[in-house]
């Protein structure tokens, strides 16, 4: 019996310790902060290229320049992986006439991973890491936004917006110009908040989430708005008329007239919630 007892405590022992050292060790976190200040005229491009996990905040200003504001988070196990990272994750400017782009450069880019080298890129590879921006820009700006998991807004810029994420929590306030943006999961909020607008078009389309979209009294638009799959229109919007004889209203479509028509407004969501309602402004 001791014997028996005495080989179980050593079972007990070895199994206990293969836990915890098989444990990976915590991980630590360090945050810093990197800005940059550039001139910008107005009308140019500002392209941006996020983090795989990020947000992304453009506002308008009135000065003819960019001012850039980064938080990184990085993550490794220990103090020397927190250094190496830290240096090498981030953003990077390319700069050309009339356009300006802002990359993100971190483990997931192949020019990081190699100035690393084969062993470091290898065991930093899986540290996760995080940027955050806020961007200010000329209100007359045209904008390329592409990022993987974060929030993204853009308010006070008018001019081409295209806009790409895989799942964020998107606001758009639209004062002018035109929105072509894709989103694959989350919620969308998108507000033209007056019946004087100056845009051109706006497309946006979500893949899975709810989508609020306010519009303001008396906007002449033309407008589409689609569930694809599964889910429902909310539709508290008024003054709507069929663009069609016999064209009827449903929870999964409808193609209407606001006013007098003109502006093409097209809003789609693939599997979820789809919401139209007037904006507080409406002069």
């Amino acid at each position: 019996m001791k014997k028996s007892g005495a080989i179980l405590l050593l079972i007990m022992f070895a199994v206990f310790s293969g836990a915890v050292f098989g444990q990976s060790p915590p991980m630590l976190k360090r945050t810093t902060y990197k800005t940059d200040k550039l001139d910008f005229g107005s009308g140019g491009t500002l392209a941006v290229i996020g983090a795989p996990l990020g947000s992304v905040s453009v506002e308008g200003w009135q000065r003819n320049e960019i001012e850039i504001s980064a938080t990184i988070e990085v993550q490794a196990h220990s103090e020397a992986d927190l250094t190496r990272l830290s240096s090498l994750t981030g953003f990077v400017l390319e700069e050309s006439l009339g356009r300006t782009g802002i990359i993100t450069t971190g483990t997931h880019d192949k020019r990081v991973a190699k100035q690393l080298g084969k062993k470091l890129a290898k065991t930093l590879a899986g540290m996760p890491f995080r940027v955050d921006y806020v961007i200010k820009v000329p209100r007359y700006c045209d904008l390329q936004i592409d990022g993987g998991k974060g929030a993204v807004s853009i308010s006070g810029v008018e001019g081409t917006h295209k806009i790409n994420f895989l799942e964020s929590d998107a606001a758009f306030a639209l004062i002018g110009g035109s929105i072509v943006a894709t989103i694959g999961k989350g919620t969308v909020a998108i507000t033209i908040p007056a019946r004087g607008w100056r845009g051109r078009f706006a497309e946006v389309q979500l893949a899975t989430g709810t989508m609020d979209v306010k519009l303001p009294a008396g906007l002449n638009a033309e407008l589409d708005a689609t569930i694809l799959r599964t889910g429902k229109i909310e539709n508290s919007l008024e003054g709507l008329t069929p663009r069609t004889r016999r064209g009827e209203f449903s929870d999964k479509s409808i193609v209407a007239k606001s006013g007098a028509g003109g502006i093409p407004l097209k809003f789609t969501v693939g599997d979820g919630t789809l919401k139209l309602s007037r904006s507080d402004r409406s002069n």
